[in-house]
């Protein structure tokens, strides 16, 4: 399986906005209402924890 592009990136911003966008394609997607929450609740705690990790740098510096 190939990663996406969008990935390669250090920018833990950059892939906490593409976590969200995937939370919310997440509740469009053609799956049971159960599997498309466990995805949305997935990619939502994960940009979350990305963005909490940016706000730590942000203070170190």
């Amino acid at each position: 399986m190939a990663i996406p592009r969008l990935f390669l990136t250090r920018n833990p911003s950059a892939r906490a906005a593409a976590h969200r966008a995937m939370a919310r394609a997440a509740l469009f997607a053609d799956s049971s209402a159960s599997t498309r929450l466990k995805r949305y609740n997935h990619h939502t705690k994960k940009a979350r924890r990305l963005e909490a990790r940016t706000s730590e740098q942000e203070v170190a510096s």
